[in-house]
């Protein structure tokens, strides 16, 4: 059996008490960072916890790491991290203003879909991450984050274009950058919503 996220808690006190024990991203990092809840543990070069600001008024939130990343210990550092700083930058954000991380933290062989029982191993590491850094926004890109956050199957073409309160966030839905360097023609359409998200974050932060 792998150990519980609350190794030296009862199950009372797991009911009782907020899941987040960790009082920064710092001691929540290195708690996480030996994680072996799912068979990725085995694969992984680098365990991917993401990076940026940690009290971010947006949180960025990707599907899971590829191969780069997987090198680097870093999200969204490959081509679409390249791409994802550009839109960023268009919008007048840095890496620095924002936290960017995913779904998993390991990367899938091949960098397939994640498995179900893998997002469910993995989803209490974002879930505290959310918890500590308080964002106002989350930035979901790509139909996995969408879906899995949202816990439904709408398309994309559904799921964007509009702003959805989810728990006590706003979330805006856009393409993946791996999807827009596969598609650009999908660019006029993520321009459109990161320019929403720009708006919205003007406004409510």
């Amino acid at each position: 059996m792998q150990p519980s996220l609350f190794d030296n808690d009862s199950p009372d006190s797991q009911q009782k008490e907020s899941p987040n024990r960790f009082r920064n991203l710092d001691v929540l990092y290195e708690n996480s960072k030996n994680c072996t809840k799912c068979t990725l543990s085995a694969t992984r070069r680098n365990f991917v916890f993401g990076e940026g600001n940690p009290q971010a008024g947006i949180v960025v939130i990707g599907e899971a790491p590829g191969a780069e990343e997987d090198m680097q210990g870093r999200p969204f550092v490959g081509r679409s991290g390249k791409l994802l700083d550009k839109i960023l930058e268009a919008i007048g954000f840095s890496r620095n203003d924002v936290f960017i991380c995913n779904i998993i933290k390991c990367r899938p062989p091949e960098n397939r879909n994640p498995h179900p029982d893998e997002i469910e191993s993995c989803m209490p590491w974002l879930t505290m991450q959310l918890e500590i850094i308080k964002p106002k926004i989350l930035l979901l890109l790509g139909r996995v984050a969408a879906n899995t956050i949202l816990d439904n199957r709408q398309s994309m073409g559904s799921l964007r274009g509009r702003i959805i309160r989810w728990n006590s966030y706003d979330v805006i839905v856009t393409y993946h950058p791996a999807a827009l360097l596969r598609n650009p023609n999908w660019k006029r359409h993520c321009w459109e919503d990161v320019k929403m998200l720009r708006h919205h974050f003007d406004k409510v932060c």
